[in-house]
């Protein structure tokens, strides 16, 4: 995920701490104005702000949200998505849209609310995201990249022994940024992993201090019986169906939902109104 992403969501947690107690400083303010308990006040305004809390969760598992590298149209869709989703959700938690939910209406909207929160998840088990491939094949792969003149990304997993308890294997997932070369074990050494294939396994030695993985690859015990293995490569898959999609269901599901709480209101305020010419 994009680097800002991440920071934004660290800095809007950390503004959010206001709100939200033990800290809750907005929540004591508020407190000492009504002299109310400031704990009982901050977890009730919280209760109502639960919305700002699931906000950068948005944005974290849907950056199109933060407009970077989007167009205006994928922009102008996230944003009307997004406030769908919120309204979902704010119906959602606080049970009423048009009327009172029933719990089933409740449910619903939950559902709708994490479909447009996250479209993704439905669409990697609709379509998986990446292509599992055994960790030697990855000299295959960048071979077939001879002649490129930009760096390659790869989504790599190592597994070996813990370097405090070696009977315990331990896994690390990473990005590799491999240098285009026609080597590719020479692009490898680049990118921080150096590695033989040895019995069918790609096998990696320790990397040295300084080295690109030398930090995420120290957890890893390199004189134990057994070795630290490249042992898998995820491809992108190309392709996949666009995340548009997804809303769909989610859009009608809302609709369904709209509908029958007009009916209800309807049949209420109808209801309402016959008692109101009776008396």
């Amino acid at each position: 995920m994009p680097l800002v992403a991440v920071h934004l969501f660290v800095f809007y947690f950390g503004i959010l701490a206001d709100d939200t107690p033990p800290v809750g400083l907005a929540a004591f303010a508020a407190a000492a104005i009504s002299r109310g308990d400031p704990i009982r006040t901050g977890i009730q305004g919280f209760s109502y702000d639960i919305r700002t809390a699931v906000l950068p969760f948005m944005f974290i598992f849907n950056t199109d949200i933060l407009l970077i590298d989007v167009g205006f149209v994928d922009g102008l869709v996230a944003v009307v998505v997004t406030t769908i989703g919120m309204l979902a959700f704010c119906s959602a938690t606080q049970r009423f849209m048009l009327i009172r939910n029933g719990l089933w209406e409740t449910l619903l909207l939950l559902l709708i609310a994490f479909t447009m929160f996250r479209p993704d998840f439905w669409l990697d088990r609709w379509v998986p995201p990446f292509d599992l491939r055994p960790g030697p094949e990855i000299v295959a792969l960048l071979e077939a990249d001879t002649g490129a003149t930009v760096p390659r990304d790869l989504r790599v997993r190592f597994v070996g022994p813990d370097f405090d308890d070696a009977s315990r294997m331990v896994t690390r997932n990473t990005i590799i940024r491999v240098p285009p070369t026609d080597d590719a074990f020479a692009g490898l050494a680049e990118a921080g992993v150096v590695m033989v294939l040895e019995d069918g396994r790609a096998v990696v030695g320790e990397p040295f201090p300084g080295t690109p993985l030398f930090q995420e690859l120290q957890g890893f015990d390199f004189y134990a019986d057994d070795p630290v293995t490249l042992d898998m490569v995820l491809v992108e898959i190309t392709g996949r169906p666009a995340r548009e999609w997804v809303y769909l269901p989610a859009a009608l599901l809302l609709g369904l939902v709209l509908l029958l709480q007009r009916r209800r209101r309807a049949a209420l305020l109808a209801d309402q109104s016959g008692q109101v010419r009776q008396n």
